[in-house]
């Protein structure tokens, strides 16, 4: 085994032990992994963008939004997060028409922004929030996982050439079926039971982390760099890893905005949404 892929498991196997601990105390602890993430994620976002060199100013006004959003994440329980969010988003945007900052600035407020906000939201402070978080977790490490032996295995035809040149659609086909049987089985085996609705949700946000996938390459791609950053020894930067997991806790996060929104009252949590409780 090579020095490089040992540095490669020990890390992965630290940042398990962290991820997984926070998922299980809830709380504060959640709050603060996602919190942490959100800065981490506009850093290396600003860094591969350059939008420190294209404005200043409007960089710095990026990394006021996400640091203000990542404290209310740990001091305020995430109740200023989305007016935050909203507000910065709408200011990078005139920022820019304006001439003032670039397009990727509103860009990088949203990815980094929501990705806290979303993480966080989803896990809460219950039991309920735990089983939705570890239901994620499957669909995105079962898809990517998967995805990786089975498109070595069987390659075929390229799933984006001109995004990603690794990617199959072999690939992506046995990651979702991965992530869908990952996420069922934590499912029967929390609540004995397991509804077309649940599977089909899992279908979508394993389409999701692959979509993430695809849009983090895109980034690089489009401003030439290997890695998001350096931060992470042996897997590059954080918005490497976490990628499909940012895009699958969007879809999850909106579309339960969205069915609260339909049905006229906020009582439904995530995990109700998921599992139909």
């Amino acid at each position: 085994m090579g020095q490089e892929l040992k540095l490669r498991i020990a890390s992965a196997i630290v940042l398990a032990v962290i991820v997984l601990a926070a998922t299980w105390i809830g709380g504060w602890a959640f709050n603060l992994v996602a919190a942490v993430m959100a800065p981490l994620i506009y850093y290396e976002w600003s860094t591969i963008t350059g939008l420190s060199e294209r404005s200043f100013k409007a960089n710095a006004f990026g990394w006021l939004v996400v640091l203000l959003i990542a404290a209310d994440l740990i001091i305020g329980e995430g109740e200023l997060s989305m007016p935050l969010l909203c507000g910065g988003v709408v200011t990078g945007v005139l920022l820019a028409i304006l001439g003032h900052g670039s397009w990727w600035l509103p860009g990088g407020i949203v990815y980094a922004g929501l990705s806290g906000i979303s993480l966080a939201a989803i896990r809460g402070d219950n039991q309920a929030g735990f089983v939705a978080t570890l239901f994620i977790f499957a669909v995105v490490w079962g898809t990517d996982i998967l995805a990786y032996f089975v498109g070595r295995a069987i390659g075929g035809p390229k799933l984006a050439p001109r995004i990603s040149p690794g990617k199959t659609w072999s690939g992506a086909i046995g990651g979702t079926v991965a992530g869908v049987a990952a996420s069922g089985l934590l499912t029967l085996g929390v609540f004995s039971r397991l509804s077309l609705w649940t599977m089909a949700l899992a279908f979508l946000l394993s389409v999701a982390s692959q979509i993430g996938d695809l849009f983090e390459s895109f980034i690089k791609r489009r401003f030439g760099v290997k890695d998001s950053s350096h931060l992470i020894p042996g897997h590059g930067g954080v918005m490497d890893r976490v990628d499909g997991l940012v895009f699958a806790c969007f879809a999850v996060f909106l579309l339960t905005l969205v069915d609260t929104a339909m049905k006229g009252h906020v009582s439904n949590s995530v995990a109700a949404f998921i599992f139909g409780l």
